[in-house]
């Protein structure tokens, strides 16, 4: 094989393999994101059925059931528009309670109940994630996000 050839095949197998590692970093970040949905996006079906993604919203007045000797807390998260119910077992954050923002995630099983794996609470009275906010605008307004 003369020398020309060799590096052209060198070069090939580089590129391959840059190509390959590329292919598998991007199909790695796809796997791994986690979209943020509102409970009215829920309800229209704009969730996916098969993956993990954050939703968020205020947590509705009244609505937190503990189940007594254990972590486990059932809720209903609301944009004012739609409600879901959210499960989740776990130690809560300090800062969650009713009427507060609250950011779920998981996914929702057969009975279109939101099984959590992580709760977020805000984290001081003036500050709401802005997609939380803009949901919570929209739904005032009658508006779906």
């Amino acid at each position: 094989m003369t020398p020309r050839r060799q590096r052209m095949v060198l070069v090939a197998l580089v590129a391959a393999g840059v190509i390959l590692s590329a292919g598998l970093a991007l199909r790695a970040f796809q796997e791994n994101l986690l979209y943020f949905f509102t409970p009215s996006q829920v309800m229209a079906g704009e969730a996916p059925d098969n993956r993990a993604y954050h939703l968020g919203g205020m947590v509705l007045p009244d609505s937190i059931q503990r189940d007594p000797g254990s972590l486990t807390v059932n809720f209903i998260v609301t944009d004012y528009a739609h409600s879901m119910p959210v499960s989740y077992s776990g130690v809560l954050p300090d800062l969650f309670g009713e009427d507060q923002g609250v950011v779920a995630r998981g996914r929702p099983d057969a009975n279109g109940l939101f099984v959590a794996d992580e709760i977020l609470a805000k984290h001081d009275e003036n500050y709401m994630p802005p997609e939380i906010a803009e949901a919570l605008a929209q739904a005032e307004q009658g508006e779906t996000p």
